[in-house]
């Protein structure tokens, strides 16, 4: 099932029905469609629904005969008034729901008006890599590494400012920048940021010492690139951010991470997988590079981390929680 802004006309095989934001005749042959399963397990994200903030997904809900679950990717601090009635409707209405982080529970238990006995925590799954060997740098390049849609807020720009702060290092690292536009801002304001970021290295004269790489890469040739990274930085500007693939993706290739303090970073590098600085501040993030580029021990122990957490977050480690999680609403389900 794929939730689109219009119809795919040649939809990719496992694709069994398509839900179009603001087509209820759509969304009802969707749902029609989730009705022959077992379960039904929705994402849920304000952007990805169609109506006021996303409230179709009510509709959907609604019209379930199954048992279900619902993941939430963003749960706001500071809702709007409709936010807030959308997500706590949600919970009232699904079977069980699911947040990929503790702050994210804590959150909806702080700030809405839920049932806690329904909330699971699940993290974000990812990829795991097979044992990694600390690089060593001596003779070559290190890379700093940033991937993932770009767009306004990811604070590439604060990244692009701390790399002038290394220019000492010898050999000096590049930073490369992977990844398209996200289609949104394509459409609400073309490659705008994009062109800025290039604009501000070009004036601290950074040369290849930055690397803008718009390339779109399957799943081998990203765990390529990220392997390739000494560290993997998370500029992000959203103090608020309580899920980030990215992240989740890094810590489970063994990478040392620096990120701004974003709620999801404190709450995942908090046992040494990463170092976590002030938002805006290239200052912090340069020393931070600094540390881990320059001090292998650092380095190494933080993979060590990361490699101790990695466990937690494969996809065959999360498909099993969900699976039990499934389990145990279909079990109750046919009881009732």
């Amino acid at each position: 099932m794929r939730l689109v802004e219009t119809p795919e006309p040649r939809p990719a095989p496992e694709v069994v029905a398509q839900i179009v934001m603001g087509d209820r005749a759509a969304l009802h042959r969707g749902v029609a469609r989730l009705n022959q399963c077992d379960i039904a397990i929705l994402q849920h994200e304000y952007g990805v629904y169609g109506g006021v903030d996303g409230d179709e997904i009510l509709v959907l809900l609604d019209a379930l005969h199954v048992p279900s679950i619902v993941v939430l990717h963003t749960v706001l601090v500071t809702p709007s008034r409709n936010q807030r009635s959308i997500l706590e409707a949600v919970v009232a209405k699904a079977d069980s729901v699911v947040t990929m982080s503790v702050t994210a529970r804590d959150r909806l238990a702080a700030g809405y008006d839920v049932d806690m006995r329904k909330i699971s925590i699940i993290a974000h799954g990812a990829p795991v890599a097979g044992p990694t060997v600390a690089t060593s740098f001596r003779g070559a390049r290190p890379v700093v590494l940033t991937w993932g849609l770009l767009g306004p807020g990811k604070g590439i720009e604060w990244g692009i400012e701390a790399m002038a702060k290394l220019r000492d290092l010898n050999p000096m690292p590049q930073y490369i920048i992977a990844g398209q536009t996200h289609p949104k801002v394509v459409l609400r304001e073309g490659e705008t940021y994009r062109i800025s970021l290039q604009e501000r290295a070009h004036r601290l004269d950074l040369g290849d010492s930055i690397v803008f790489d718009g390339r779109y890469r399957d799943a081998p040739a990203l765990a390529q690139l990220v392997q390739s990274a000494a560290v993997v930085l998370l500029p992000y500007d959203s103090v608020d951010q309580v899920t980030s693939g990215v992240l989740i993706e890094a810590v489970a290739a063994g990478k040392p991470v620096v990120a701004t303090r974003f709620s999801h970073a404190v709450e995942l590098l908090g046992d040494g997988a990463g170092i976590v600085v002030t938002h805006r501040s290239p200052e912090q993030i340069a020393i931070a590079l600094r540390t881990v580029i320059t001090q292998g021990e650092v380095a190494a122990e933080m993979a060590r981390a990361a490699a101790r957490t990695a466990p937690h977050l494969s996809w065959a480690a999360v498909a099993h929680q969900y699976e039990a999680l499934a389990a145990r609403l279909i079990t109750a389900s046919v009881a009732a």
